[in-house]
This record gives structure tokens, C-alpha cells and sequence, in this order.
């Protein structure tokens, strides 16, 4: 209770500053072996296309970068070839996505109001977008944006469906998640020191009892995960440059 009435009470006509931490410490098991944000997508790789928008945002004050320790080095040079202004430093992921995040938030400075979590493997984010997410959480405390489902969803059990939820209130959750700084600091570190499993970064703030708020995502804002993803990436990226 005590941090909802600090947030509650804060001035919300000053402009929020705003981090952003790109994890990109992912394993490549469904890259058939292959580390997806060196891959190129339009002859640039997938990690400099999901930076980009960051580095362009009059709202995003600093980029940190986490990834596999093996390929700091690789992660490091990379962002330095491409000239991002942006970006502050790249630091060493965890064993799981939660232990990753929480790397990366511990390196964000600590005078910002906002921290942005967004997957390194998501090269389409729109302006839009992340300008949207960065105001409501800045008004909300915590933000994703997010596309309603297509498919009917069956909850299921060993291969039984148990029930059908209604699709009119099932949303794809996409990244970058954004919250405000206190709030995913003090989420993470809870849900670490719980050993929650959890499958992204809302989860950590909805466990704790506070609401996140929905804005449009975009159909194209896909997160590259398998081969065939890369065959996506490619067409949504010709679409573009032909519009």
C-alpha cells in the first residue's frame, strides 16, 4: 500500500525519463543452434533492428543490453559499429529470463521513472508503439502493449479440453514491457527471491496485486524464435519498404 499512495500522489505532468533494458540472453534452442539477434533480417541483424527504435525516442534516455557472457564482446561491438548514442552498457544474463531482467534493471540508473523491458529478438517496433506504452505507464505505473487473440484457445488437461474461454478477452502480450522503476525492482526481486516461474515481466507486477494496463501493439511487432520466423521477418520487412 505504501508504494501505491507514493505513485498516486507523484507529479504526473513532468516528463517521465525513461531506460530501456533489451534481453537478448536467449539460448538459440528453437534456432536450431543458431543466435538469432546476429541474424540478419534486410542484411541488419536482428539486435540493431529491435534497438533501433529505442535509440530514435526522444523519451528513451539510456539502452542497456543483456546477453549470454559469451557474447558480451560480440554484443558490444556490434552496438558501437552501428553508432547507437543511446547505449550505456551490455551486462551478462542469468540462467532464466527473470535472472536477466533483473541483471539488467540493476544497471539502469537510478534517477529514472520508467524501465522498458523489451526482447532483443523483436526487430518491428513501431514509434507508435513504444510512445503509447511509455505514457500509460507513466500515468498507469505499468504497461504492455498487446493484440487480441485470432485463434479460439482451449484450456486443456493431459489432452482433455477442460474449458473455452471467451476470445473477446484474450490478448497477446507483447514487449516492450514498461513500468515504473520502483514497482519493477521491488517485483523482480520478489519474484526471484520467490523462485516464481513466470513467462514475462508483468507477471512480477500482477503477482503483487497491480493492475497493468493494455495499449495497440502490432501485428508485425513478432518476436523471432524459430526458422520460420526469420521467413516472416523478411516478408513484414519487404512490406514496409514498399509502402
Amino acid at each position: 500500500m505504501a508504494f501505491w499512495k507514493k505513485f498516486l500522489h507523484r507529479e504526473k505532468k513532468r516528463e517521465k525519463r525513461c531506460s530501456a533494458v533489451i534481453v537478448a540472453a536467449g539460448s538459440a534452442s528453437r534456432m536450431e543452434g543458431k543466435d538469432k539477434i546476429f541474424l540478419p533480417v534486410g542484411n541488419v541483424p536482428v539486435l540493431i533492428q529491435s534497438l533501433q527504435p529505442f535509440e530514435s525516442s526522444p523519451f528513451i534516455q539510456e539502452i542497456i543490453v543483456v546477453a549470454r557472457e559469451d557474447r558480451i564482446v560480440d554484443v558490444g561491438r556490434l552496438c558501437r559499429d552501428y553508432g547507437f548514442t543511446k547505449f550505456a552498457r551490455v551486462v551478462p544474463g542469468g540462467a532464466t529470463r527473470l535472472l536477466s531482467v533483473q541483471a539488467g534493471i540493476r544497471e539502469v540508473s537510478p534517477d529514472v521513472d520508467l524501465i522498458a523491458i523489451h526482447d532483443g529478438a523483436r526487430p518491428f517496433l513501431t514509434a507508435e508503439v513504444l510512445e503509447e506504452t511509455i505514457q500509460a505507464a507513466g500515468e498507469h505505473g505499468a504497461a504492455a502493449p498487446a493484440v487480441p487473440v485470432k485463434d479460439t484457445i482451449k484450456i486443456a488437461k493431459d489432452g482433455v479440453v477442460q474449458r473455452t474461454p471467451d476470445r473477446a478477452s484474450l490478448f497477446a502480450v507483447q514487449t516492450p514491457q514498461i513500468f515504473d522503476a520502483d514497482l519493477i525492482r521491488g517485483a523482480v526481486a520478489k519474484a526471484v527471491r520467490d523462485e516464481a516461474k513466470l513467462t514475462d515481466d508483468c507477471a512480477a507486477v500482477e503477482r503483487m496485486g497491480f493492475p497493468v494496463t493494455l495499449t495497440k501493439g502490432s501485428e508485425d511487432n513478432i518476436k523471432i524464435t524459430t526458422p520460420s520466423d526469420l521467413i516472416l521477418a523478411e516478408a513484414i520487412l519487404m512490406r514496409r519498404e514498399n509502402w
